[in-house]
């Protein structure tokens, strides 16, 4: 089979004006390509007028060994490369425990399903309910303003990802084709099977609900045990290595090796953490807003006439801008066709984040617009991140009006340094609500200033993106977890504990649900071997 790359069609083309471009590309009769699959779609959107697909294929032909030597020195076709998925270790029914999974986020549900389908039999500990009733609740916050603290955006089965645009775009590096894996599971528990090959890959929020339970039947199918509901208060650590984990029931699990892939916003789990004296270390986030213009605006300044064309969908953009400052300020999680969300976890604060179905056919587009944050902006205790969130968050309540309303200005105000007493044209989307008023406070000053530099920088880039009535609401504080949980590069167990596994984004290791799904599979493999030996 060949992978070839760089074939370049219009928006309009059929199967087989893909099959002649694939013929003409290797010089041969159409008639000589015996089938192929597209590894990857995207598109070439830089002249407007003319939006070019973009292909990756894997094909097979009458002649491929032929066809090898004569394009081996032609960089855009070389053998296909072998992206099965092979276990690293099964398990015999010997071991002396079965492996705890703290977190069934994407990490824990890929190192979960991992160790399952290797016979391990883990079982699963989620501090939050199960996904429909955790759906329930989360809704019931955005519209009655009553917030779990164990069930909403934050925790609960599926992790924060459930309620995001579920991008499955990665900039990881993927020598053994993880993703993959990854994205061949979610195709099987019901994802669309573009998924595998357009360039930036989506499910949102409905249909990762139910992926979510089939994925757990399927781990349960396999000898997996579940605790929902059931939060882990303590690991009892002897002589440098795990021997325990007690639940929030009382529950004792004996154990000598566990997953801990408890998301970026599991606080009192680092705390407890520290307390026992696992290594910890603060590490860079980013904190900002969530910026909203229409999506049709979006669309038209990023591929013209062909807006609203069916095979391109709404319209996406990633900018930076380096500040006078020094600070960085870039969007972040951008949300086409999508809407604002209330996704804080404790009492009496507020947090923001980003939401999209699949359809991404809401009015607004919305992204994070971001400061990059040191720890030398929180110096200390290596939990100093967390704390600096909390007060970024209870001040964005307070600006709110202390209801869970979320605190937003218009651009043209914030930009002018003024309040803001009534909306534009456009309609903030976050519920409950959003109150207005001058968000100045809701960041610290070099944070304002970088945003206010920047705003008009991504003017140059997007046509509108300044105006006036775009809307900005406070705070966006959980792009990334504030700490990291130290491993050691070969093992993946923590620097000082055995059998300790930080994985995902709470540790410090991903960003985004494809990148965690990967370290969720590579700490499986670890635990695997390790069981094994």
């Amino acid at each position: 089979m060949l992978r070839l790359t760089e074939i370049r069609l219009p928006l309009d083309h059929t199967e087989d004006d893909l099959t002649n471009a694939i013929a003409r590309k290797l010089a041969i009769a159409p008639g000589e390509v015996v089938c192929y699959t597209i590894f990857r779609r995207g598109f070439d959107a830089r002249k407007k007028g003319a939006i070019l697909f973009v292909y990756t294929l894997d094909v097979t032909t009458t002649t491929d060994a032929l066809l090898l030597q004569k394009f081996a020195d032609d960089k855009h076709v070389k053998p296909a490369p072998d992206m099965r998925y092979r276990f690293v270790a099964r398990a015999t029914g010997k071991e002396a425990s079965r492996p705890v999974v703290v977190g069934f986020g994407p990490c824990g549900m890929f190192a979960a399903l991992i160790l399952a389908q290797s016979g391990f039999r883990p079982i699963i500990v989620e501090r939050g309910k199960k996904v429909r009733e955790r759906t329930a609740d989360t809704f019931g916050f955005w519209r009655q303003r009553k917030l779990n603290p164990e069930s909403n955006v934050q925790f609960g089965e599926g992790g924060a990802g459930t309620f995001s645009d579920g991008k499955l775009h990665t900039q990881i590096k993927d020598p053994k084709f993880y993703g993959r894996k990854v994205l061949t599971e979610f195709v099987k528990a019901g994802a669309p099977e573009e998924i595998l090959y357009v360039s930036k890959p989506h499910i949102g929020t409905f249909r990762l609900v139910k992926m979510v339970e089939l994925m757990r039947e399927e781990i349960e199918s396999l000898g997996g045990e579940f605790r929902f509901e059931n939060r882990v208060d303590d690991i009892e650590i002897v002589d440098g290595e795990v021997s325990s984990v007690t639940l929030a029931s009382g529950e004792r699990l004996a154990t000598n090796q566990v997953v801990l892939a408890v998301g970026h916003s599991a606080r009192d789990t680092f705390e407890m953490l520290y307390r026992r004296g696992v290594y910890i270390e603060a590490k860079p986030f980013s904190v900002g807003f969530r910026i909203e213009h229409p999506q049709s605006m979006i669309d038209a300044c990023r591929l013209g006439p062909n807006a609203g064309h069916p095979a391109l969908g709404a319209a996406d953009y990633h900018l930076v801008h380096h500040c006078k400052n020094g600070r960085s300020v870039y969007s972040f999680c951008m949300c086409p066709g999508g809407t604002v969300v209330a996704a804080a976890s404790e009492p009496g604060r507020v947090v923001t984040n980003g939401m999209s179905q699949y359809s991404r056919a809401e009015r607004n587009a919305n992204a994070a617009i971001v400061v990059g944050i040191e720890p030398s902006d929180y110096p200390g205790h290596p939990l100093a991140g967390i704390e600096f969130q909390r007060q970024l968050e209870a001040r964005a309540f307070e600006l709110g009006g202390g209801t869970y309303d979320a605190p937003g200005q218009l651009v043209g105000d914030f930009l002018a340094g003024r309040p803001s007493t009534e909306f534009g044209a456009v309609t903030p989307s976050y519920k409950p609500a959003v109150h207005l008023t001058d968000l100045a406070s809701a960041l610290p000053d070099y944070a304002i200033d970088a945003i206010r530099e920047a705003i008009p920088a991504f003017e140059q880039q997007i046509k509108g993106f300044a105006r006036e009535d775009a809307v900005l609401t406070g705070v966006e504080t959980r792009t990334s977890s504030p700490i990291r949980l130290k491993r050691d590069d070969k093992t993946l167990q923590s620097v000082n504990v055995k059998g300790l596994y930080p994985a995902g984004e709470g540790a410090g290791y991903a960003g985004g649900i494809l990148s965690a799904a990967v370290d969720g599979i590579k700490v499986a493999e670890a635990v695997a071997l390790a069981l094994a030996s």
